[in-house]
């Protein structure tokens, strides 16, 4: 009796064991950064992407979890031609998210190694394409972002077979090969010369037009200013002559006394002049004798 016990206690422990091991593979967690898919005898059954506790038949269902964040992935660098025939070192990186955990299985698989292979084939082709219509100065200014939105829209529209959205492309660096870099530098010095005696002679140029445009002011101010200068010069000449006729008409005789004056004082004002004249000279008369009054002069 006490064996038949212990036989039925064992297998009531050993039925408790297999149902707590069941029931412990059956349940799993899906956390908030994954996505998961169940496949059933390698079968794709389901998709679960609320986060929690969830449940699977033990044994026959297997869990395959995703992330369902942004994951990256570095190119390694590759020597891209230009459109204008240059050579360019690029080197590039791609972010992007898995979107369709069954489509992404069916595709490549349960890893990120397989989608990798994917990504770099891709984007390497885009780039290689996109950038073979560009010019150097597109890729080294700001339109660059209008460059990688052209590629990533390419690699987007490629790698949504596999399940997967791509949301960024970048290039990090973009250098000249080793062999090309100086002659590139040259080019651009000769050309930075170019554009500077070009910016020095416009100067020069408006700088004596401008010179040019002064000088011509300049002189017709100065004719100006000599025509006004003659023109009062001629009217105050023309005012002292009438005076002098004025003058004349009124007292003839006392105007020739104050012209021989005057002319006396001109004369022999700075005391080295020399004159040689005949003591009998017109000249020296009033110096011979005082004038005499006006005949109708008043007493």
């Amino acid at each position: 009796m006490n064996g038949t016990m212990n036989r039925i206690g064992l297998g009531a422990i050993a039925i408790v064991f297999v149902a707590i091991v069941l029931v412990g593979s059956s349940l799993f967690t899906v956390l908030q950064t994954e996505q998961v898919l169940i496949t059933r005898l390698g079968q794709p059954r389901r998709i679960i992407t609320d986060p929690g506790l969830h449940m699977k038949i033990p044994l026959l269902e297997t869990v395959i979890s995703f992330d369902r964040r942004l994951l990256d992935y570095e190119l390694p660098p590759e020597e891209v031609i230009l459109g204008d025939q240059r050579r360019l070192i690029v080197d590039s990186f791609t972010r992007f998210r898995i979107t369709d955990p069954l489509r992404y299985f069916q595709a490549v698989g349960a890893t990120e190694d397989g989608i990798r292979g994917r990504l770099n084939s891709v984007v390497s082709s885009s780039l290689r394409r996109v950038l073979g219509n560009e010019q150097l100065l597109n890729v080294l200014s700001s339109n660059r972002s209008r460059i990688m939105a052209l590629i990533r829209d390419q690699v987007n529209a490629e790698m949504g077979g596999f399940g997967v959205e791509v949301a960024d492309v970048r290039i990090r660096r973009a250098d000249l090969p080793v062999e090309n870099t100086q002659a590139i530098l040259q080019r651009m010095q000769s050309e930075r010369e170019r554009v500077a005696r070009q910016a020095r002679a416009e100067g020069a140029e408006a700088s004596a037009k401008i010179r040019a445009d002064a000088e011509r002011e300049r002189t017709v101010l100065l004719a100006d200013a000599k025509a006004t200068s003659d023109n009062l010069r001629g009217l105050g000449e023309a005012a002292a002559i009438a005076t002098y006729a004025d003058a004349f008409q009124r007292d003839p005789h006392f105007f020739e006394v104050w012209r021989t004056l005057q002319a006396y004082r001109d004369a022999f004002a700075g005391g080295t002049q020399r004159l040689v004249l005949s003591p009998n000279a017109d000249f020296l008369k009033m110096l011979r004798e005082a004038p005499k009054p006006a005949p109708n002069a008043a007493p």
